[in-house]
């Protein structure tokens, strides 16, 4: 745990989901990213940030939030991609707290439940049935304990309507899919904004912010939180995507480059997703982008 005075945080890494949905083009099994959730606490109450998507995760989860003894008032989605919020619902009903978010990741979310019988429900058997009960709350900011919290909308990163939440008297900044750290980024739906600037942009405001730690969505549990150095690890990763996007002739090219760069980043199915939504796109100017995109990780 991390904490200043009567403020703190601590964060539990939920282990990659089993699929059963065949190999990556290394015949290594396809395997998800680990999905990180933030508890920002005081002296009795608490916060939580993405809970993850299948009943393991929330079981796990609210076992790990149970031990902690504190009232958790709120569960903040930072954005609209499943795997950060599909259990939301069931953890939020099972401690009577609150789902907040904020109106573009609101609008998202609603666009990912769409998507459940195209992609999700596809490739895992464990999703619990799921609704959108987030709500906004006035100016995008609520408190815990006499202490700020302040849900910064930052546009697309690896998706549209991306948020995180900035504890400014913790120096933290919880940043869901803005920032990764030691794990292979989804860059699928950069095919659907013209590249990568939107997402430096993102960072950006995030650097903005001033935090000392970051917490990520998806990360190594070994590694630090130190908002420098992942800050510094997503541009470059980006950068060396847009390299290799250069020089890489085939998405199974890329793939095996972007590995060769990264031979101890976590999450290759996401690799790969990302590969094959890029590629696809290129290859097929004329093509459906949201088939596109959905066949990658199927």
């Amino acid at each position: 745990m991390n904490s200043t005075d009567s403020l703190g945080y601590a964060v539990f890494v939920n282990d990659a989901p089993p699929q059963n949905n065949g190999l990556l083009p290394n015949g290594e099994p396809k395997r998800f990213s680990p999905v990180a959730a933030t508890l920002v606490y005081g002296a009795e109450d608490a916060v939580l940030t993405d809970p993850g998507f299948t009943t393991d995760h929330v079981r796990a989860l609210g076992d790990w939030v149970e031990g902690k003894s504190r009232n958790l008032t709120d569960i903040f989605i930072t954005h609209g991609h499943g795997d950060h919020w599909f259990a939301a619902e069931m953890l939020a009903r099972r401690f009577g707290a609150r789902v907040v978010a904020g109106p573009g990741t609101i609008a998202q979310m609603h666009a990912n439940i769409a998507a459940r019988p195209v992609v999700w429900d596809k490739v895992y058997t464990n999703i619990p049935p799921t609704s959108v009960t987030a709500e906004t709350v006035p100016g995008n900011r609520f408190a815990l304990e006499g202490h700020d919290l302040e849900i910064v909308e930052v546009g697309h990163s690896d998706t549209d309507d991306t948020s995180v939440l900035n504890v400014p008297d913790l120096g933290l900044v919880v940043a869901g899919d803005v920032i990764y750290n030691g794990v292979h980024q989804y860059l699928g739906e950069g095919a659907v904004v013209g590249g990568f600037g939107p997402w430096r942009d993102a960072i950006d405001k995030v650097e903005a912010l001033g935090p000392r730690r970051i917490v990520c969505g998806h990360q190594n549990r070994d590694l630090d939180d130190d908002a420098e150095r992942t800050i510094a690890a997503t541009r470059r990763y980006l950068d060396d995507a847009d390299e290799m996007l250069r020089t890489q002739t085939t998405a199974v090219d890329f793939f095996d480059a972007m590995i060769d760069r990264y031979p101890d980043y976590l999450g290759r199915t996401v690799l790969w997703a990302g590969a094959s939504a890029l590629y696809g796109v290129r290859e097929h100017p004329e093509g459906d982008v949201g088939r596109i995109l959905s066949a990658g990780w199927l």
